[in-house]
């Protein structure tokens, strides 16, 4: 079988491609160019050079020949909205002259939620452009929050031996390793279950308060999780001043809303995956913090270490 694939050179992409080529199927790899799509050809990919996100390349042309694509969209933080629609725009006009049978895409959890839901939102784009590809069977991955972001946190965890955020400390949120969204999305490939429609939802369900704990466990000292209110005049003054627009901020804070209110949530039919967050702490978060502490060299202060400060009270 042919598979093309978007982003064979990312994170995900690149052990999607690798599994697909050792399990004997042809792989076209679509990157913008450079070492890590080198290192992919030299194990047997095609190499194609262009980018849904961009625009660039002879994209009419990507998907011709293939049987099954994977498709994933690089998150354009300065236009997240308009960016996920243009895209998914160009996928559907290149796989309608295609004859791409299965489709896998990566989406995200609230992907099925229409209405104000921040940066969930055009997610639910995406879906429901790709769900007008009638002569594809689509299968939608719908995954919760990537466990590598946790790594947004860690100076806060360094300075201050605290995670700071808004999201409710006993509000349940699902989380994933992108290792593991990978070899769902291989696994789906090359099993195909036949439906013409098909959701899973990955990840699986921590409150911010069990992360913490678990990350005081491995960590060796506690760590304690502090709830921030935005309506707090000065939290929102604070980042308006130093740390992001207007837009962002209502963004973010539509996005936290709808995870608060249950809005978005998961459900309880999800397929068991490797990764454990205490695993994925243990072999990759906890090493960053040595490290950290090591170099004790940081940049500006970020708005999550600036939440976690002593000098902010808790609300």
């Amino acid at each position: 079988m042919r598979i093309a694939v978007v982003g064979a050179t990312g994170r995900i992409g690149a052990n999607v491609t690798r599994t697909l080529l050792a399990a004997g199927h042809q792989v076209r790899a679509l990157s913008r160019g450079g070492p890590a799509l080198d290192a992919l050809v030299e194990i047997g990919a095609e190499p194609f050079i262009g980018s849904f996100d961009a625009g660039t390349g002879n994209l009419d042309h990507f998907f011709q020949d293939a049987d099954a694509a994977f498709l994933m969209v690089k998150t354009d933080w300065g236009n997240i909205h308009g960016h996920y629609s243009d895209v998914a725009l160009r996928f559907f006009d290149a796989l309608r002259h295609s004859r791409v049978k299965l489709a896998v895409s990566l989406t995200a959890m609230g992907s099925s939620v229409r209405g104000s839901t921040g940066h969930f939102q055009p997610f639910y784009q995406l879906d429901q452009i790709l769900n007008r590809l009638s002569d594809i069977d689509l299968v939608h991955l719908q995954a919760g929050w990537f466990m590598e972001n946790l790594a947004g946190f860690i100076h806060a965890v360094v300075e201050h031996r605290r995670i700071a955020w808004s999201l409710g400390p006993d509000v349940k949120a699902p989380w994933v390793a992108t290792e593991d969204i990978a070899e769902f999305a291989a696994g789906q490939l090359l099993n195909p279950n036949g439906q013409h429609r098909t959701v899973h939802e990955l990840g699986a369900d921590y409150a911010m308060s069990d992360i913490a704990e678990i990350m005081s466990q491995e960590i060796g000292h506690p760590i304690d999780y502090r709830f921030i209110d935005r309506n707090r005049p000065e939290v929102e003054r604070r980042f308006l001043q130093r740390f992001g627009s207007l837009e962002q901020w209502l963004d973010d804070t539509q996005t936290l809303d709808a995870l608060n209110d249950g809005r978005v949530r998961f459900h309880d039919d999800r397929p068991m995956l490797p990764t454990t967050m205490r695993a994925f702490l243990r072999a990759s978060f906890v090493p960053l913090h040595r490290q950290v502490i090591m170099q004790r060299a940081k940049g500006s202060e970020q708005f999550f270490e600036w939440m976690a400060r002593d000098d902010l009270a808790s609300a």
